[in-house]
């Protein structure tokens, strides 16, 4: 996930000295940070509700194996606009990874999150790949439009249903989880794309945070990320307790880190990794305070 200045980069296919093996190089391709960020928070999400060990690890191997299909379908994509900008970083462009290989394995993990989803129950699997074709479809083309935030809003959105339309009864989300999870994943997706910009650009791909341009849209991200925590804060109860004030404040300081960019390199992922932060706060202080999802 880590960006790379423009340098000469060699064939895909190819290998580099040095670059590492290819099941390495599968592991960097797949996004593996966030993927196992937001499956983290997914079985935490679970336990919490009352899935029983069986039914949580259920629900944290359908999530991660969605996350990997999108990782994945995500490189492979991206594979001749990120040798024209000089993605020495990419495990396809090193040529660490051969682009076939990647595409087997993003079909299936695909293959596998299908029955995994439904082995949930229909409602919550359906929810579950609602939100993963949402994913994919922001890597085969709105990732180019102005919509781009809405994929990351409808599946971030839907996680919380995953959870809850699995439990007996099958109920669906309090709607300010929701909320809560599309305004966090809209921001995500924000700071993730804010340090390639210019080659999106340079690309023709022009997104809602491209055609804002770096600055308006680390503002963007901040908001949208604030607004997130203040729907999981006053969501549950509609007033501040001790810990939920302290959620603010620390999100409230890594929103600030988005918003300012980087002194020492404008390309820099920490807006997106205080984004995962900020995220795995926010989920971790509302289970401490025993916050129904329901």
């Amino acid at each position: 996930m880590h960006t790379a200045g423009a340098q000469h980069t060699p064939a895909a296919g190819q290998s580099r000295p040095g670059a590492g093996g290819p099941v390495r190089g599968l592991l960097a391709a797949s996004h593996a940070l966030p993927s196992i960020a937001v499956t983290a928070v997914i079985t935490a999400l679970a336990a919490a509700s009352g899935r029983s060990p069986a039914g949580t690890a259920l629900a944290a191997s359908a999530v991660l194996a969605g996350q990997l299909s999108v990782g994945w379908c995500n490189d492979r994509v991206d594979l001749r606009r990120d040798l024209a900008t000089g993605r020495g970083d990419k495990p396809l462009v090193a040529g660490t990874v051969r682009p076939r290989t990647a595409a087997v394995a993003s079909g299936c993990a695909l293959a596998l999150c299908v029955p995994l989803s439904l082995a949930n129950g229909l409602a919550a699997g359906t929810a579950h790949l609602a939100g993963v074709a949402a994913a994919w479809s922001y890597n085969l083309g709105v990732k180019r439009t102005v919509l781009s935030w809405l994929p990351y809003a409808a599946a971030f959105g839907l996680l919380p249903a995953f959870v809850t339309l699995a439990l007996p009864g099958h109920p669906w989300p309090a709607g300010w989880v929701m909320v809560a999870g599309a305004l966090l994943g809209t921001g995500a997706h924000v700071t993730n794309v804010l340090p390639d910009i210019d080659d999106d650009l340079a690309t023709d791909v022009r997104g809602l945070p491209q055609r804002l341009g770096p600055r308006p849209a680390r503002v963007l991200a901040a908001v949208l990320l604030l607004a997130g925590a203040f729907v999981l804060v006053l969501g549950p109860s509609g007033r501040f307790g001790a810990a939920g004030l302290t959620s603010l404040a620390l999100t409230g300081a890594l929103a600030l880190a988005v918003a300012r960019p980087p002194r020492s390199d404008p390309r820099s992922r920490l807006p997106f990794l205080a984004t995962l932060a900020l995220t795995t706060l926010d989920v971790g202080l509302l289970l401490v305070r025993g916050a129904a999802l329901t």
